[in-house]
């Protein structure tokens, strides 16, 4: 089993000058520590004008400055939206080259389509066609990212000349890619197109196992027909993440905002929004009430408190469930609400002291049982891979100078040198 942390930058109202400076800092802070600690993962997404809930517009910036900052942790994009509206796949393309190389190939690539009016209506993303956009974006990315030169595309969402993508990143053939599978059937989507499955949490390890289930199955199907040059046959679950070794202390420290990213995410896609005046956490609490105390009387009289909140033992448990049942990652969403950075940091080092190492040390062996068991499947998934034909030497089109411009170039160099 490997761990992740995952980043929204949430930033809930009202605001005070320098919030959102310390948001990213703190950050930053935490995924130094969890580097230092042995954490493997470091996500983060990308959404638009979605204030409050998300204030993770440029997740490239934010993703080099822990990879500079970092030695050993990988970076993810978890997502990146790929729709030509957002972002140009060449641009993506150059983004990843330039980020893999920063973090000396430690790049993981998630790939996603924003679900909420805000974002897709103020970029002109029909939403019933933002699927298919999205995945015929990454599947010229990843050849973006691979051939020399990329040959040109004309396609539903855009269109562009043979040119060559540079740099070109470190990983061979390209970083593993991910994709964001906010409901269940898009796992089904993600194993269909040969990428790594990113879930965003099970209600317990049956689910899990039975998701996982048809994921593997899939991907050993002649469905899965790769847009990727490798395929990347992996499930991530994001659980929430609050540890301490009082079981009160971790759920008064944590459920609250994790209850407000749940909150949060619905009443984006279900509320009016009027920008720049958003009220998500005033909505929020006056919703809830007072239910904390509600809900740590119901975790005294579990054995165990499931969902990433409590102890070391119930982390334990929790996880010990979803390896079990077939989960490859598990991705701590630590910062949410108005979840403290002092408290992030201890609930990361605690797990990291008591409950890292017994999932660690079985790592290897089972990773190196999963690539012996998958790689027939793998080897004939790649050979229904429908391949871009790479241009020979001859067929590469001559880009032509504009004439014109430069014999304007020479004729004002001449007259500089007659005067």
């Amino acid at each position: 089993m490997r761990f992740g942390i995952f980043y929204e930058h949430q930033l809930p109202r009202p605001w005070q000058p320098g919030d959102e400076a310390k948001l990213f800092h703190d950050a930053l802070a935490q995924v130094v520590l969890a580097d230092r600690l042995g954490y493997d993962y470091a996500w983060e997404v990308e959404h638009h004008f979605l204030e409050e809930y998300s204030h993770s517009s440029a997740p490239e910036v934010f993703l080099s400055a822990c990879a500079a900052l970092t030695k050993t942790i990988r970076v993810g994009h978890g997502i990146r939206q790929v729709i030509p509206n957002y972002n140009h796949p060449a641009r993506t393309a150059e983004c990843l080259g330039t980020l893999d190389i920063i973090a000396n190939g430690r790049l993981d690539f998630g790939i996603g389509e924003g679900a909420t009016r805000l974002e897709l209506g103020a970029f002109g993303i029909p939403a019933k066609e933002k699927r298919a956009l999205a995945i015929e974006a990454a599947e010229q990315i990843a050849n973006m990212m691979v051939m020399d030169p990329y040959p040109g595309y004309e396609g539903k969402g855009f269109s562009m000349p043979c040119r060559n993508i540079v740099p070109k990143p470190v990983q061979t053939p390209h970083p593993p890619i991910w994709m964001a599978c906010t409901n269940r059937d898009t796992i089904k989507v993600a194993a269909s197109i040969g990428v790594g499955a990113l879930a965003f949490s099970f209600l317990d390890p049956e689910e899990a196992r039975t998701w996982a289930g048809i994921y593997y199955d899939i991907i050993k199907s002649d469905q899965c027909v790769p847009i990727g040059h490798a395929v990347n046959a992996n499930i991530a679950m994001v659980s929430n993440f609050s540890l301490h070794k009082d079981r009160d202390e971790a759920i008064r420290r944590g459920h609250e905002g994790f209850e407000f990213f749940g909150y949060a995410v619905n009443a984006l896609v279900a509320h009016d929004a009027v920008p720049g005046r958003s009220t998500l956490w005033h909505d929020y609490i006056t919703a809830r009430g007072n239910r904390t105390q509600e809900v740590i009387e119901a975790a005294k009289r579990a054995e165990t408190y499931a969902s990433g909140i409590g102890t070391p033992d119930d982390i334990r448990q929790h996880i010990k469930g979803f390896q079990e049942a077939g989960i490859d990652q598990v991705i701590f969403l630590q910062q949410a609400g108005r979840n403290r950075h002092e408290h992030i940091c201890e609930s990361l080092e605690l797990f990291a002291a008591e409950v890292m190492g017994d999932f660690k040390a079985e790592v290897a062996a089972r990773e190196a049982r999963k690539a012996e068991e998958l790689a027939p499947y793998l080897e004939a998934a790649m050979k229904r891979k429908r391949w871009m034909r790479p241009l020979a030497d001859h067929e590469i089109p001559v880009v032509r100078a504009s004439v014109a411009r430069a014999q304007t170039a020479q004729s004002t160099q001449a007259a500089e040198m007659v005067r």
